[in-house]
């Protein structure tokens, strides 16, 4: 499963990456692996959308989330 296909409000723990450069454009804004994010908010449009990740919200477009492989938490 990626960021992708995550709904909103919904939570996941980032498990690797698809793409290593926007692996290493993600860690220098704090999505790692082991890391906890949540969907907040998805645009009318369904791209982009914003992502809790620690303490800041970040918005990425469908095409980065599509690259981040994720497993979901229960909550």
């Amino acid at each position: 499963m990626t960021a992708k296909d995550l709904i909103l409000g919904q939570h996941a723990i980032v498990s690797a990456f698809a793409d290593d450069v926007l692996a290493g454009y993600l860690a220098e804004r704090g999505v790692v692996a082991g890391e906890r994010l949540c969907v907040e908010r998805i645009a009318p449009s369904g791209d982009p959308i914003a992502i809790r990740v620690s303490d800041h919200l970040l918005c990425i477009r469908k095409r980065e989330a599509s690259s981040i492989l994720v497993y979901t938490e229960l909550v």
